[in-house]
């Protein structure tokens, strides 16, 4: 039997998210009766849009969105500690040298010092440096050099 809150088929929101993981999709759309449903990737975030006429859905998508971000965490690499993440301050652009063609800062297994450069996010122009929080070994780098990046988006994994 199907879980639902607010006449909204959480397990339906879920197995979408489950497709969208399984297919490498970015976007999928159901409409059911007056209701549809639509979860779209924007990079690492997904985010939903329920109403198509139904006032009382519209202050759900924010409640709703857990449990389709809880679901395919699930189902993907082991949950990381937030303890361990950096994220980004500021929406921007990665760079991972401090210029084009010269070394990157950090590669996967690379030991780090709190405080040294991890990556630069270019901002209205403005190149930031992204410290170390901590030191340790880089486990992971979950973003690609010129790639953008939200603000609070997980960017490295230090250990």
């Amino acid at each position: 039997m199907a879980e639902k809150k607010n006449g909204i088929d959480q397990a339906l929101i879920r197995d979408l998210a489950n497709i969208l993981n399984d297919t490498d999709l970015t976007e999928i759309e159901v409409e059911q009766d007056d209701l549809r449903i639509r979860v779209s990737r924007a990079g690492n975030t997904q985010y939903i849009q329920a109403p198509m006429g139904a006032p009382a859905y519209a202050a759900a998508p924010a409640a709703i969105a857990a449990p389709v971000a809880a679901a395919p965490a699930a189902s993907a690499a082991p949950a990381r500690n937030p303890a361990n993440t950096v994220s980004a301050p500021m929406v921007g652009t990665a760079y991972m040298a401090p210029a084009p063609g010269a070394r990157a800062f950090i590669e996967v297994g690379a030991t780090v010092k709190e405080g040294q450069t991890l990556l630069i996010i270019e901002a209205m122009k403005t190149m930031n440096q992204i410290p170390a929080p901590k030191s340790g070994k880089v486990v992971e780098i979950l973003v690609e050099d010129g790639s953008p990046v939200e603000y609070g988006q997980a960017l490295v994994v230090v250990e």
